[in-house]
């Protein structure tokens, strides 16, 4: 989830009241907000918000149901998830190619905090904080193919 997604918002109580319900379900029910969390939603591959996912035993099965309270409950008390196709193997979140995913997604970070610093702290124009990522990515294309 996003604390600015309106979808997010809407689904909150819904899911607060889930997460209520765990202990008498035997489940664990948590959130991640991803934009605190950028490697997580790189590691599963997160394109619209709010996902859900389903995890039992290392087996990721993404949930496309109903987002009510009553639908929530009766895909775990009725196993409903076991009909559901887990996620490819290349596709995991425990997957070498998501590590991956998970990595580019840290380093988009790190990059929106440098142009932050540039432009913000040290006060440059935005042109001239593009003008440093385009030598920078040069000098590094240039030293990788020597």
């Amino acid at each position: 989830y996003a604390p600015w997604c309106p979808a997010c918002q809407q689904i909150e109580l819904t899911w607060e009241s889930f997460a209520k319900e765990s202990e008498h379900l035997d489940i664990t029910v948590g959130k991640v907000d991803v934009s605190q969390e950028p490697g997580l939603s790189g590691r599963f591959f997160v394109t619209t918000l709010p996902t859900i996912y389903h995890a039992k035993d290392g087996v990721f099965r993404r949930y496309r149901g109903s987002r009510t309270l009553e639908d929530l409950q009766g895909y775990v008390l009725e196993r409903k998830w076991e009909a559901v196709e887990p996620v490819a193997g290349w596709k995991s979140p425990s997957s070498i190619m998501m590590h991956g995913m998970a990595g580019l997604f840290h380093l988009s970070g790190w990059i929106r905090q440098i142009h932050n610093y540039l432009t913000g702290t040290l006060g440059f124009h935005v042109w001239i904080s593009y003008a440093v990522f385009v030598v920078v990515t040069l000098l590094i294309g240039l030293t990788l193919g020597l």
